[in-house]
């Protein structure tokens, strides 16, 4: 089943539900896929790296929102937004733990023979491929400069 299926799978469960909160984040998943599709004029499903991409990116900007809103101690803001990238979220892969991509990352490293931070942006390009969907991006680059200094 698509992406897009499955989100209207769980719109429909939400309407029946009168989950107004739950559908305002699968509304943003749908809408998302309709821009993507859009941009590349084309009627065809998107690819699972795309749809990956997309959610990460979906639940990325809701979590730097509730940061914010957290900053400025707005909690009632602050509480739906991390709700919503928890939904969002829920169509991700499973993803791994901190140990699991250190593991990933230091096999990485050791067989491109990285030393230095100099390597930073081979070992990151090469760990970002390996772990697109996985893994979020920035703690990949906490753990490759970690490794690397």
């Amino acid at each position: 089943m698509s992406l897009q299926e499955q989100v209207m799978e769980k719109i429909k469960e939400a309407m029946k539900a009168k989950d107004s909160e739950a559908l305002e984040p699968l509304r943003a998943i749908k809408a998302e896929i309709l821009l993507a599709r859009t941009r590349t004029n084309s009627n065809e499903e998107l690819s699972e790296e795309e749809e990956i991409k997309m959610l990460q990116k979906l639940v990325k900007q809701r979590k730097e929102s509730a940061s914010l809103y957290q900053e400025k101690d707005r909690e009632d803001l602050a509480k739906p937004e991390l709700f919503q990238a928890s939904i969002i979220a829920s169509f991700l892969p499973k993803q791994l733990d901190e140990q699991a991509v250190k593991t990933i990352i230091k096999t990485i490293i050791e067989a491109n023979n990285a030393s230095s931070i100099k390597d930073m942006g081979k070992v990151m390009g090469l760990a970002s491929k390996e772990l697109a969907g996985k893994s979020d991006g920035k703690m990949i680059s906490n753990i490759v400069k970690e490794l690397l200094t």
